[in-house]
């Protein structure tokens, strides 16, 4: 098999796709770690130029914004993390292009799948470029470049470097460039199987709208307005208000004096007074209902895991009745947008990663594999293996055992590996 992927690769390199540009395009420079935090003091006004700015083209400050964004609000870092983790969380596969369409060759099929599979196991860097693109989600776009090395047999896969997102720019058509020493405001346009392009909410549209984070800011913004004016109702709540009556003669450095010592009264809790002077101590009335601040934070927050998650209740459950059983069938309602983010995921990694591999190395004619995650769906063992019973022993199917295996979550023992023997092999497994 690697025999004949080696002598393919050798005799047909001409007849693969475009030759890609050998060496890494893009290099890391100090600027990539400068931020200039425009989330400090955001206004709407601010944050309306920054998204304005963005529909042009200039993509920097908006990425910081959203970077910005994330640490400054824990709840939004919460849901957004969840979202990212539910689909990096698992475990990726390459699979055959004839175990997913028909009238394929399957030989080549199968060998130009083992071929990317065992390319992709090679690259120590790849989960963490999959990360690196599910960043994507919140930033509707996110890019790797593919290093490739030419050697006599052809152009080989020997890295995925992430693309700093203050480095990506978009041009007149709105297309991705990429922000150089040389072109540091147009940017340079991408070379043909040189990068990753992943924009998973711009099948159609413009690349900087989409993103989760643009739908997150005006809640952000408004939170931060609220944790504002909470954090200062907070420092003043309970405190007494101090209060000092003056004779109507006293001049006015007399009652700069006084209200000075009023001041220092706050903070040193002592202070010298006329007996002229007629001190009173006002106490805030004790408000027993929520804060309007928390009512407003709780508010957004909500609207955030709606955005992110589609649903709340597996994110929050105070005060809410039925939680448990209601959190199961949002969670069955998050489900679906991990299946979306799954096929967007596998369409641009088999676009832009697994055609190059496959025609560079075995010509355009082969069937592209497909990039899949693992995702199973919860199952009740024991009716599974009813199922089982019945389509082997009544019904004369034919399960594949491996297959059984997977689902059953029981691995094939090895050839000198002792196994369990069934008492009653006539009887079902209950």
């Amino acid at each position: 098999m690697r025999f004949m992927q080696r002598l393919v690769h050798a005799i047909r390199p001409s007849a693969g796709a475009t030759s890609p540009r050998p060496g890494q395009l893009i290099r890391t420079l100090p600027e990539d770690s400068w931020r200039d935090y425009p989330a400090d003091g955001i206004t709407p006004s601010r944050m309306a130029s920054i998204l304005r700015s963005a529909d042009a083209g200039a993509l920097d400050e908006t990425m910081q914004l959203y970077e910005q964004m994330e640490e400054k609000d824990a709840h939004l870092f919460s849901v957004a993390n969840t979202r990212r983790l539910g689909l990096t969380g698992l475990d990726w596969q390459v699979i055959s292009a004839s175990e997913v369409r028909e009238g394929v060759d399957r030989s080549m099929a199968d060998e130009a799948a083992a071929f990317c599979r065992e390319q992709l196991t090679r690259l120590e860097c790849f989960d963490e470029v999959l990360q690196h693109l599910a960043l994507a989600l919140g930033r509707n776009i996110a890019l790797a470049e593919l290093v490739w090395e030419s050697q006599r047999s052809g152009p080989v896969l020997v890295d995925i470097v992430p693309v700093e997102f203050t480095r990506i720019a978009l041009g007149e058509l709105d297309e991705p460039r990429i922000l150089t020493k040389q072109e540091p405001l147009k940017g340079v346009a991408l070379p043909p199987n040189k990068f990753i392009v992943h924009t998973p909410h711009s099948t159609s549209g413009h690349p900087s709208r989409g993103g989760l984070l643009r739908v997150s800011a005006l809640a952000f913004l408004g939170k931060q307005f609220a944790l504002k004016d909470w954090l200062v109702f907070g420092e003043v709540f309970g405190m007494p208000v101090r209060i000092a009556r003056y004779e109507p003669s006293a001049t006015p450095q007399e009652k700069r004096e006084l209200l000075d010592m009023l001041q220092s009264l706050g903070s040193d809790a002592a202070g010298i007074f006329s007996k002229a002077v007629e001190l009173e101590f006002a106490e805030p009335k004790v408000n027993a209902g929520p804060s309007p601040y928390e009512s407003i934070c709780n508010f957004l927050n909500r609207e955030m895991s709606k955005a992110w998650l589609g649903q709340t209740l597996t994110v929050e459950t105070v005060g809410q009745s039925s939680a448990f059983a209601a959190a199961d069938v949002h969670d069955r309602v998050r489900r679906d947008l991990l299946e979306d983010d799954i096929r967007k995921e596998g369409r641009t990694l088999r676009r832009d990663l697994l055609r190059p591999l496959s025609q560079l190395g075995f010509g355009r004619d082969v069937p592209v594999p497909f990039f899949r995650r693992k995702l199973e769906a919860p199952r009740d063992m024991r009716e599974l293996v009813d199922v089982l019973s019945t389509a082997v022993n009544r019904l004369g199917l034919k399960v594949p055992q491996r297959w059984a295996h997977d689902v059953l979550g029981i691995p094939e023992p090895g050839d000198a590996e002792d196994v369990l023997e069934a008492t009653d092999a006539s009887s079902p497994v209950a």
